[in-house]
């Protein structure tokens, strides 16, 4: 196949990766209408934002490997559908009130959400590497881009719309439906390109990991908790945060949640530049001190710290998370490393769903500033807790060697 063919397949796989991981994150500037619509508070907000790593998580297991044997082609197609599904059921909550159902159409929408990502994280970044060739840095580097630039071009995208538009439930997810149309289209267009010779049946991704890696993976595993962790309390409870501080905008809410992952793309370009391990330190390093900065702008009601805070753990996150995933996989066993990085990127939305799930629980409780301060001290202490796991394994191996 002519070399501009490829070409053009990377171009529409990436651009179908950051259309699908935008509208994942379409909802964040939308809470707070969501709640004065349908009458709930913060503990539901973050009950429905772990719906979606829940739906992560199912799709992971179910579908992990499921391109090797059905193809590329078909498992991006499945996830593109669930992102249109997604989105169609958000426009169908948008005129519902809590007692007609609204509520159980956001879990449903959110679930799919997660599924899509699910299928895509994995699919998505196997097939840039197909068509890239023997550019595989390319593919790396293009793959970290769209996922975490989709997910954070999401947030501004419906803040944007929201505040422009008279419609702010419908406009962003009818944009979105355009946008997944387009990328299904290009899709569809694109080749096949893994033959694919295997007995088309499925099987449930099974986790675990050799005794030889368990020392780095606990440490690793615990900063991917810790920045995911993170991720979630911005994308999940930044916009009560940000009324917390006065502010009630939601293309603020938008800029906010965007800069933190746009630092963690950063982060993820800047990492590759250093080897795995002192990358892994450093980007931890970073990830504590954010974290603390975070709680010290949410304690003082102080916007700028909180932003402040907010980019130096993105840039944090994203670079331990990048070397944390290479030192993982590059260490593990062949007909090992598709298990063992399953049960990294498990132990990561776990990170992104429970802790938030626990602040919207705490917040309604003793209130949302306590609850924020104490978890961003939390995360700091795991973080830091990683941080010296991470030294001592380092000198043990540098002490062996």
């Amino acid at each position: 196949m002519p070399r501009a063919s490829y070409a053009l397949a990377f171009a529409a796989t990436a651009y179908a990766f950051v259309a699908t991981m935008l509208g994942t994150t379409l909802p964040t500037p939308l809470y707070p209408t969501y709640q004065r619509q349908l009458d709930f508070g913060a503990l539901t907000v973050t009950i429905v934002f772990a719906t979606y790593a829940i739906g992560v998580l199912a799709a992971l297991l179910a579908f992990g490997r499921a391109s090797d044997t059905l193809g590329r082609r078909p498992v991006l197609l499945a996830g593109l559908a669930a992102a249109l599904l997604s989105s169609v059921v958000f426009l169908a909550a948008a005129p519902v009130h809590a007692h007609s159902g609204g509520l159980a159409l956001l879990l449903v929408g959110r679930f799919l959400s997660g599924l899509s990502a699910g299928v895509f994280t994995g699919t998505a970044t196997a097939t840039l590497a197909d068509f890239a060739g023997e550019h595989t840095t390319r593919a790396t580097v293009v793959a970290a881009v769209a996922n975490i630039g989709g997910l954070g071009l999401g947030p501004l995208v419906a803040g944007a719309l929201a505040r422009s538009e008279p419609h702010p439930l419908v406009t962003p997810y009818a944009v979105h439906v355009v946008l997944i149309g387009v990328a299904l289209i290009a899709v569809l267009r694109m080749p096949e390109p893994v033959d694919v010779q295997r007995p088309r049946r499925l099987a449930v991704q099974r986790l675990g990991v050799p005794a030889s890696l368990r020392t780095i993976f606990l440490s690793a595993g615990t900063a991917g908790f810790a920045g995911f962790a993170v991720l979630g309390f911005f994308t999940a409870v930044t916009p009560a945060t940000l009324g917390l501080l006065g502010h009630h905008n939601p293309l603020l809410t938008g800029v906010v949640v965007f800069v933190v992952f746009a630092a963690s793309a950063v982060g993820q370009l800047v990492s590759i530049r250093f080897r795995a391990r002192p990358a892994l330190l450093g980007g931890t390093c970073l990830l504590v001190v954010g974290t603390a900065v975070i709680g010290l702008g949410i304690g003082t009601r102080s916007l700028p710290i909180l932003v402040a805070g907010g980019l130096v753990a993105g840039l944090g996150q994203g670079c331990s998370f990048r070397s944390a995933l290479g030192a993982i996989v590059g260490a593990s066993p062949g007909e090992q490393r598709a298990a063992v990085s399953s049960s990294f990127f498990a132990v990561c939305y776990v990170g992104i769903s429970l802790p938030v799930v626990g602040i919207g629980a705490s917040s309604d409780a003793i209130g949302l500033q306590k609850t924020a301060v104490s978890f961003a001290v939390a995360i700091a202490v795991l973080g830091a807790i990683a941080l010296i796991s991470l030294v001592r394994t380092s000198r043990s191996t540098a002490a062996r060697s």
